[in-house]
């Protein structure tokens, strides 16, 4: 591997990967690489990844990095921090190998990941997990604890304009394969119309689809502008004192707003809110709901949403994964059944009618003397 291109330099893979442009390198520091991220990154077509940090350290399977390799771009992992100090945004850097230089300059060195080598350790780490699963397990439970007030009705519900009532309700978030998802359920949407809620960004998911979201939820960092500015109406995720980092960002677009202190992940308070509000059902696409995902994101436990979960399930239905099972195609064979079942039909009506059995008499007589038939 030898080539040049300009590099883009985050800590931060989420906002990298809004700025980046395709062929250019992504410099990050991101141990654990999530799934969610690496689809930000081949989204937006980077040459290559350059990992401050292990993008697989061994805690948990975290798939991130094997869908980057699957996707070709390669990884060069593990070059330590000290980068940072060596590489400016936009500069033009020189791969060679395992070896990153700028000019003449060598900056560092990497490991450059193999699939096959990934794919068989995480086969291991899936073994593994006995461990993190105890340490997680003991979190959740004691976070459960302390976040009972999620479900014991004792939480204010900030007012909305939109009315929920006896309505459907649809919640994005921008979890793994939302986007396949989300096209599976697009077709519900266009049918019911349901109140739509997007979790930070995934308002932005539900206008990459066409669709307007009602409500935006969260801490609002990773939301774009654009979505801020689409008339929704903006509820802030606060903490439990009222401290709203999100709140500045909205009010310096001018947008109106309200605060909701609570507990838990703003995909936990957007599911409450719809259930509180009356929705008779919630369709949750994109929503994280497993140890893997919480560990992706850096929360040792789950309290919250399995609070959340025991209250709301009842009106459930989590899509997350539903394009895995269902692909929307239909079979030649499926088509052929439903055109001779028209075709059965049509030929039944007609033959009720006096008219439409002299035309066909008529046409059986002329096909035999075609045929030459007795």
């Amino acid at each position: 591997m030898d080539f040049k291109a300009a590099a883009r330099v985050d800590v931060k893979t989420k906002n990298l990967a809004k700025r980046i442009k395709p062929g250019e390198i992504a410099v990050i520091d991101h141990a654990d690489l999530d799934q969610v991220s690496a689809d930000s990154l081949i989204k937006a077509k980077v040459r290559l990844i350059i990992n401050a940090s292990p993008s697989v350290t061994g805690r948990y399977p975290n798939p991130g990095p094997i869908y980057l390799l699957q996707e070709g771009i390669p990884i060069l992992d593990n070059v330590g921090k000290d980068l940072f100090q060596k590489i400016r945004e936009g500069d033009m850097l020189e791969i060679k190998g395992n070896q990153i230089l700028k000019g003449d300059t060598l900056l560092g060195e990497g490991q450059l990941l193999e699939l096959e080598v990934l794919l068989k350790n995480l086969r291991k780490l899936r073994h593994n997990l006995a461990a993190e699963l105890d340490k997680f397990l003991h979190n959740t439970l004691e976070y459960a604890v302390k976040e009972k007030d999620l479900i014991l009705g004792t939480l204010k519900m900030p007012e909305t304009r939109i009315k929920f009532e006896g309505k459907p309700v649809v919640v994005v978030v921008r979890g793994q394969n939302y986007r396949e998802d989300l096209t599976i359920v697009k077709s519900y949407i266009d049918d019911v119309n349901p109140v739509l809620i997007g979790v930070d960004g995934g308002a932005d998911a539900l206008l990459e689809f066409g669709f307007l979201p009602d409500i935006i939820i969260g801490d609002m960092d990773s939301v774009t502008d654009a979505a801020l500015k689409s008339g929704a109406e903006i509820i802030v995720h606060a903490y439990t004192d009222g401290r709203a980092p999100g709140l500045a960002r909205v009010e310096k677009l001018n947008q109106p707003s309200k605060i909701f202190p609570a507990p838990g992940t703003s995909e936990d308070i957007a599911l409450l809110l719809a259930y509180e509000k009356g929705a008779d059902l919630i369709v949750a696409v994109g929503t994280h709901s497993n140890m893997v995902d919480f560990l992706e994101k850096g929360r040792a436990g789950m309290g919250s949403t399995f609070l959340v979960r025991l209250k709301v399930g009842s009106i459930l239905v989590d899509a997350r994964g539903v394009s895995k099972i269902y692909q929307g195609r239909i079979k030649l064979r499926y088509l052929f059944q439903i055109a001779v079942a028209g075709i059965l039909t049509i030929v039944i009506v007609l033959s009720q009618l006096s008219w439409s059995r002299d035309l066909f008499r008529t046409f059986w007589l002329q096909l035999k003397i075609w045929l030459s038939l007795d």
